[in-house]
């Protein structure tokens, strides 16, 4: 199969299904139909299996009277599949210079304010507190800043980080394939990209100006990243932007996808939910309520037994605190979403705000004391050399 090809298929399989936004009313009106009998049909099944159809089902308005059943059923399959263990990881965000104008994100290349990059050896500086904090768990993430956060920056400075860390990922702007195994190369070993929303209209709407513009090209991200062999696939939509139910049934869609053609790589979901950012007003868009975060999560986990599940400090502290629980394997603590904030940088804005504002250590004893154990390193880092290397 072609990229070419392989760059039509996502798009084709959303058009057909109408999970791109034109088929919304048909979906909304066939979701407004399900009855109690076919949800606890549903959950009478084998966990652990993917059926768009019953998916559609669990994501239902009917099945919000089922969530306790949901989240007995998550918690035994989460248990078989990945023990009791709960990754932590640590985002270093780079830059917050842009040249994209998605109406959501604080770093809108609109919004003014003085914007800051890090150098080589200030990145460092961030990546050595939160080593000290226990990470070997790394994930970089950057604005769209192309000129100075180059595919060269990161190989340099993925080189000098993986001595610390046991996994590095990227939370970046869009690569081609070559570029994207370039980072592999240098140690990177994943990626998370998000769609943001599937609905093309919408899509249009919150992304007015520069390269993420493009709904086509972004979808094709996924495909590029997935061929360079990436071990670590991260999808997501950004939840409030669009209708969640419709865009759990797309994300799916393209996870089960992803799955079929890369089965090498591990395929993990990401739930992240706007959350307050400079300049930018929340009332134009649709909030999502704890009840519908919780019923995505288990729906998703229910039918992807083997899916990574993250959830990031983005959430409230007593609700992260149920969620790990619930399905979820990895999550982030001590999160700083401004570039020099580990160092205490001041006047470095921030891409949102974030909620759970624990430290690390207090997140490993949370853990603990809900049985569960945290892990701050998941393999080696010798594993992500190059081969032929010594």
């Amino acid at each position: 199969m072609t990229t070419a090809t392989q760059k039509i298929d996502i798009q084709k399989i959303l058009a057909d299904r109408g999970l791109d936004g034109c088929g919304r009313e048909i979906w909304q009106k066939r979701l407004g139909e399900i009855t109690p009998a076919e949800v606890e049909w549903a959950l009478s099944r084998k966990p652990g299996y993917y059926v768009l159809d019953r998916l559609l089902t669990l994501v239902s308005p009917a099945a919000e009277n089922y969530l306790e059943k949901m989240a007995q059923l998550t918690q035994q399959l989460t248990l078989q599949r990945f023990g009791k263990t709960v990754r932590l990881y640590a985002p270093l965000y780079l830059s917050n210079y842009c040249v994209n104008g998605c109406v959501y994100c604080g770093f809108n290349k609109n919004h003014q304010f003085p914007r800051t990059r890090l150098t080589i050896e200030q990145a460092l500086a961030e990546a050595d507190i939160i080593a000290k904090e226990g990470f070997r768990d790394l994930l970089l993430v950057s604005s769209e800043d192309r000129q100075f956060v180059s595919v060269d920056y990161l190989c340099k400075l993925a080189s000098k980080l993986r001595t610390k860390f046991s996994s590095l990922s990227v939370e970046i702007y869009q690569m081609t394939t070559d570029e994207y195994a370039k980072l592999f190369a240098a140690g990177i070993e994943g990626v998370t990209l998000y769609q943001e929303t599937y609905d093309r209209d919408l899509y249009d709407k919150y992304h007015p100006a520069g390269p993420k513009a493009d709904y086509d090209y972004r979808l094709s991200g996924v495909d590029n990243f997935a061929q360079a062999e990436m071990r670590e696939i991260g999808i997501g939509v950004l939840l409030g932007l669009s209708d969640w139910r419709l865009e759990t049934l797309a994300l799916a869609e393209h996870a089960h996808y992803l799955m079929k053609r890369y089965w090498q790589s591990r395929i993990s979901f990401s739930f992240p939910r706007l959350r307050p950012a400079k300049d930018v007003d929340r009332r134009q868009f649709r909030l999502l309520s704890d009840k519908n975060l919780v019923q995505m999560i288990l729906a998703l986990r229910l039918c992807f037994a083997d899916a990574g599940m993250t959830i990031s400090t983005r959430e409230p502290a007593d609700l992260r605190d149920r969620l790990v629980k619930l399905g979820i394997t990895r999550m982030s603590a001590g999160s700083k979403t401004n570039p020099g904030g580990y160092t205490g940088k001041t006047g470095s804005v921030e891409q949102f705000e974030i909620d759970d504002k624990r430290t690390p250590a207090q997140i490993a004893s949370m853990l603990k004391a809900s049985g569960l154990e945290p892990v701050w390193k998941d393999w080696d880092a010798g594993f992500l050399l190059p081969s032929g290397s010594t």
